[in-house]
């Protein structure tokens, strides 16, 4: 089986990494050749921490370098079996993908995208056949995470359910659960306020971002505080997710607060620049 991977950013990494370590030939896709050589480099040093620490030998490593593709060419996407779409959080990038893999790809098994925040009836209504479309929501970090949220819309056919989820758990070696075509699906409709509630509550002074973080590990058993959890999603992401929550619920638990709003716009985005609400430039 052969896999397109839209996006070689941390998420569409980290799907690759997953694929080419089960054994499946993986294409990864970037906007230009000095993104992809970046995407690669990651996918790399994730398999060389993965030998570092003994969950990876070094022919394990190599075998799956092998099944590893990447390029800055949409159409070496052609003849594969399956896409996956991980790029960025914005909706009109997400419909032109699937419009382009619905021209390259009419005989794919499915096309899925990682989204957590766009629906999924949308990149569906850009192709012929909505029916092969679904979400296949990774988290991050995807090599050490099991869970895959399968998302599907009115017009998602049994059968594509069916051959995702059998990739997903008898090849990927991962968990699924299943979603209605909701803002936030299972688990960002859960995990999205209570992240946002933590930035407020650091935004007013009501405490220190290290004791909210050490409240919430230490008293509740969470192995990361809600801002540092926030970092490593990427706070662009967070800020897209929470947007997309209040369009469709207009819960005041998910408007975005104006700190978070502002750090965005700063480009302080968490781990992926270096600073969120920690600094991680060392």
């Amino acid at each position: 089986m052969r896999v397109g991977v839209i996006g070689g950013g941390q998420m569409g990494a980290g799907i690759a990494e997953v694929c080419a370590r089960s054994g499946v030939d993986v294409t990864v896709v970037e906007a230009s050749d000095e993104r992809a050589e970046r995407s690669r480099a990651s996918i790399e040093k994730s398999l060389d921490r993965g030998v570092r620490s003994g969950k990876l030998s070094e022919d394990e490593k190599s075998a799956a370098l092998d099944h590893l593709a990447v390029t800055a060419t949409f159409e070496d996407l052609e003849g594969a079996d399956a896409a996956i779409e991980a790029i960025v959080e914005d909706e009109q990038l997400k419909r032109d993908v699937f419009r382009r893999l619905d021209e390259l790809l009419p005989d794919a098994k499915f096309l899925a995208s990682n989204t957590s925040s766009v629906p999924i009836m949308k990149l569906g209504a850009e192709t012929k056949h909505p029916g092969r479309v679904l979400g296949m929501h990774f988290f991050n970090p995807v090599p050490v995470l099991p869970l895959v949220e399968l998302v599907t819309s009115i017009m998602t056919e049994p059968e594509t359910v069916s051959e995702v989820r059998t990739f997903a758990e008898n090849v990927l070696g991962k968990q699924c659960i299943d979603s209605q075509d909701r803002a936030g699906f299972v688990v960002n409709a859960l995990l999205i306020p209570y992240l946002l509630s933590a930035i407020r509550m650091y935004e007013s002074g009501f405490a220190s971002k290290e004791d909210i973080d050490q409240g919430m590990v230490l008293g509740c058993a969470h192995p990361m505080g809600p801002l540092r959890l926030s970092d490593l999603i990427g706070l662009d992401t967070l800020l897209a997710v929470a947007e997309s929550l209040h369009d469709e619920f207009r819960d005041p638990a998910s408007v975005s607060p104006a700190l978070l709003n502002r750090m965005v716009e700063a480009g302080l985005l968490g781990r992926k620049t270096g600073r969120g609400f920690y600094d991680y430039s060392k």
